[in-house]
């Protein structure tokens, strides 16, 4: 009469399946000039505004935010079914021209909220967090400002830095939204400030680090720069080679994309590679059953491309100079997918 019992424990053990496997999308977004029509005085953005340079009227805003919104549909649906569950966007005037975003009929279903604070940049461009609360439980947020050396730049304001720490289905992670000075009035001219702003990030990463040496970073953002220029590599310290990373820097998928001459935007036939998406070195703790990275990738459907002219092949921008285009931004955005 023992067969029976164990039979019965054979077959229960059988039946204890794995955990189901869990996907993540995290993405990255550059809106291009996403600002509302209204003058504000504090800030430079008279040009948009429907008697500025731009006649940036309200016809031309809510097209603007259809063509995000329906960017934003599918961004991530081929991995995860109700898509990127965090985006960090960039060049976002205020958390109205945000909460029209994600309140948009398009996106609407995914309940997308928002994480905005604003800045000193005298144009009145911030970044910004988009979550779907599903997902990702955000509680606790903070304005980096950077401080810019003298002479590297004209305005002596630039973006803060988003900082976010939540649990993405339970895990906590600490994400960091940057859009670092640009490249006006040239690169290397404007260099010190986007070293500026790589200090000011890897210095608080740094502080979290030492707390706690396994803790999740991800860091995002428009740098302005490429991912194997001086800023990310030496200042916020960065590897392409899995081999060499360690607790210290951060791991940077993108390497490999610049080297093989894949960007993210184009400027006079060259492709840079300014949007990316790094991460410490505890996503490839295969000891765990926690968040692991699984790979990188642009997001470039053809309907978000330009396919006749001089800028055949490059993001359709909205804005040629002052001439409205009608496109949708003039960077693709970019994701990685994290497992468990």
């Amino acid at each position: 009469m023992k067969w029976p019992l164990i039979i019965l424990i054979c077959i229960t053990i059988g039946w204890q399946e794995k955990k189901p496997i869990e996907v993540a999308v995290i993405g990255f977004y550059n809106l291009e000039n996403l600002y509302d029509t209204i003058d504000n005085p504090i800030v430079n953005d008279d040009e948009f505004t429907p008697k500025g340079a731009k006649h940036y009227t309200g016809d031309i805003y809510t097209n603007k935010m259809f063509k995000l919104a329906y960017v934003l549909k599918d961004f991530g649906v081929q991995i995860h079914p109700r898509g990127a569950a965090i985006i960090g966007v960039a060049e976002i005037e205020n958390d109205t021209v945000l909460n029209d975003l994600v309140n948009h009929f398009l996106i609407r279903s995914k309940k997308y909220k928002i994480i905005h604070f604003d800045s000193k940049d005298a144009r009145g461009i911030d970044v910004g967090l988009l979550y779907q609360s599903d997902y990702f439980h955000p509680y606790f947020a903070q304005s980096l400002e950077v401080t810019l050396p003298g002479k590297s730049k004209e305005a002596y304001f630039t973006r803060d830095i988003l900082y976010v720490k939540g649990k993405l289905s339970g895990e906590e992670i600490h994400v960091y939204v940057n859009h670092w000075p640009s490249r006006r009035g040239g690169e290397e001219r404007s260099a010190p400030a986007r070293a500026a702003a790589a200090k000011r990030c890897r210095d608080h990463a740094d502080s979290i680090r030492q707390a706690n040496i396994a803790a999740k970073i991800i860091v995002m953002g428009d740098l302005n720069d490429n991912p194997t220029d001086h800023s990310i590599i030496k200042t916020l310290g960065s590897t392409g080679d899995v081999k060499q990373l360690h607790a210290g820097i951060f791991f940077n998928p993108w390497i490999q994309f610049y080297q093989r001459g894949i960007g993210t935007l184009a400027n006079k036939d060259v492709w840079g590679l300014f949007d990316q998406i790094l991460i410490s070195h505890s996503f490839f703790d295969s000891t765990s059953n926690n968040w692991r990275f699984i790979k990188a990738g642009i997001y470039h459907q053809p309907f978000m491309t330009e396919n006749t002219g001089r800028y055949k092949g490059y993001p359709m921008r909205t804005w040629d100079g002052n001439h409205y285009r009608g496109g949708f931004s003039d960077h693709f955005p970019t994701f990685i997918v994290l497992k468990r």
